[in-house]
């Protein structure tokens, strides 16, 4: 097919979404709700099917989890501890995609993030809060710093960034390895670990995030950080210049560019944000006190940078939604200790997690694949 007759279908499936936005402006239409129900009810019973086929009970592996999650005291709390780093990271998935650029690094950037808080944190003196407070900045640095060499590669050398921000994650991996087996870096004194693990210095009480208790239930006041930081940035992304120019970069950089914004600065800036938020994330786990008892351990990152770029890709770019989507995926991650009680391995949460997130991802697939067609069919009939 000709370039010209690709841009005309492009731009016929760009009016159909439109009319379809448009129609249901003022709420969701019925059809997408029957979609939605129909694939969540399709992966919940898929899940039950494979959990009856290995032995296991849907009934008892549903209970597991939502009592591990939910229900049992104190649950709630570690669930919101959890949840937090993970919309942390979903949060600046979401400004790079916005942009139109596909980072995948997270983890790497939230280890980067996680071990410049832990190197700053273990050497600062002074009064707790501000030395938590520069040791989080130092986690954000540290972030921002990984994706942004990222940026640099795909705007300075054309090195596409989902791959760089990948392999740059098993860097990250190596080095926070690496830092781990210097004493001067970050390596705990002998005195303090057993066993010649690899850990570094326990923080001391005032460089540990402060911990609210809500009904039985203790997590860190990051949590309320992270939803307040998710109220600003769909302001800044809804209501300002800047998230207009993000955004208009993202879906056409020509016409971006030709509007006047400059692609280098934005791209650039909209992946250090997005390592920011990751490093943030990392730095939060560590002075929250639910990772690692607040150390810096091998593995520290446990997955949550992975968690929190699938809750950018299910909320669909949407920060508010991706709010609901972090609480879910902390549910499964909290709830999964109690799997072993039923028999099964713990690991089936991921498979839970991973319908889940197919279930959510169907619906707009299938939506725009239908107004795909129908754009090739008016393209057709025109010309």
């Amino acid at each position: 097919m000709s370039e010209v007759g690709t841009t005309a279908i492009d731009e016929a499936t760009d009016e159909v979404s439109a009319s379809a936005r448009q129609r249901s402006r003022f709420g969701i239409s019925s059809e997408v709700v029957v979609l939605y129900v129909i694939s969540i009810a399709s992966a919940l019973i898929l899940t039950a099917i494979i959990l009856e086929s290995t032995g296991g009970s849907w009934s008892s592996v549903f209970t597991a989890l939502l009592d591990g999650s939910l229900r049992k005291p104190g649950r709630i709390g570690l669930t919101i501890g959890v949840a937090a780093p993970i919309l942390m990271v979903a949060l600046g998935t979401i400004v790079s995609g916005r942009a139109g650029l596909v980072n995948i690094g997270q983890e790497g950037q939230l280890v980067m993030g996680a071990a410049f808080a832990a190197f700053a944190g273990s050497r600062m003196a002074g009064p707790g809060p501000v030395a938590l407070l520069l040791s989080i900045a130092f986690g954000i640095f540290g972030g921002a710093i990984w994706a942004g060499i990222a940026g640099v590669l795909r705007y300075w050398r054309n090195v596409p960034e989902v791959l760089s921000t990948l392999l740059m994650g098993t860097v990250a991996a190596n080095l926070m390895g690496y830092g781990l087996r210097r004493s001067s870096l970050l390596l705990a004194p002998v005195a303090e670990r057993s066993n010649r693990n690899q850990v570094i210095e326990p923080l001391v009480n005032s460089m540990r995030i402060p911990r609210i208790t809500w009904f039985g239930n203790e997590f860190p006041i990051s949590a309320i950080a992270a939803i307040l930081l998710a109220l600003v940035l769909w302001i800044v992304l809804g209501r300002t210049i800047v998230g207009f120019r993000l955004t208009m970069l993202g879906r056409n950089p020509g016409t971006a560019q030709r509007a006047g914004v400059n692609q280098r600065r934005y791209g650039v800036g909209a992946m250090l944000v997005s390592g920011g938020f990751a490093g943030m994330g990392g730095g939060m786990m560590l002075a929250g006190g639910d990772f690692g008892n607040y150390q810096l351990v091998a593995n520290f990152g446990a997955g949550i940078g992975f968690a929190g770029l699938l809750a950018a890709l299910v909320s669909r770019q949407r920060v508010l939604l991706a709010v609901f989507v972090a609480f879910v995926f902390g549910c499964l991650r909290t709830g999964s200790g109690f799997l072993r009680a039923t028999g099964v391995s713990g690991r089936i949460a991921d498979v839970v997690q991973g319908l889940f997130v197919m279930s959510l991802l169907m619906p707009p697939a299938l939506l725009y694949l239908r107004a795909r067609r129908r754009a090739l069919a008016t393209t057709t009939v025109r010309v």
